[in-house]
């Protein structure tokens, strides 16, 4: 079940990583990718993909960095094809940058997948790995069912109305003071 905690665990910091890219460019400020929890799981799978495969290079840095940016690349694409082709919305649009591919990759976050990539072998899973392992059956258990009820309600409402706007937590209503 750590590769479970690892999806959880890098889909939130992703989403922490989406949340301070929009505060910091003037961005779309609700980044979530499912209704409920604050998860990008496209990070998530990323990031599982990246240190699966890193044990074939993680001792020479430059390769790890290419097979980074590849990996998280490749599912960042199959990604959003998956979300424009079976549920009809897409997260982001790339076209606007160099290097893109149909909008869903480009070259500058290809650069920046591989960057992260570094720290993410290097420094952050040895960091947590060891505390993700520790974590009680039961509590996985009940962090899956939630995670797949969220998944099934978000798909759900994404093929619906075919906008990701329906994945925002309702907006506070100011009250007269």
């Amino acid at each position: 079940m750590v590769v479970f905690w690892n999806f959880m665990l890098y889909s939130f910091l992703g989403f922490l990583l989406e949340v301070a890219y929009a505060h910091a460019t003037g961005g779309r400020p609700n980044r979530k990718c499912l209704r409920v929890l604050p998860l990008c799981p496209v990070y998530g799978i990323g990031a599982c993909f990246i240190l699966f495969f890193s044990g074939l290079v993680r001792e020479y840095p430059p390769a790890l960095f290419f097979l980074g940016a590849f990996t998280a690349t490749a599912v960042e694409y199959l990604t959003g094809t998956f979300y424009e082709t079976v549920l009809g919305v897409s997260f982001w649009d790339y076209r606007d940058l160099p290097g893109n591919l149909h909008g869903r990759v480009c070259l500058p976050f290809s650069l920046a997948w591989g960057v992260l990539s570094l720290p993410l072998v290097y420094w952050l899973h040895p960091l947590l790995s060891t505390p993700l392992t520790q974590i009680p059956s039961p509590v996985t258990w009940a962090a899956l069912a939630a995670l797949a009820a969220d998944m099934l309600l978000s798909a759900a409402l994404l093929h619906r109305y075919k906008d990701i706007a329906c994945l925002n937590w309702p907006a506070h209503e100011k009250t007269a003071g």
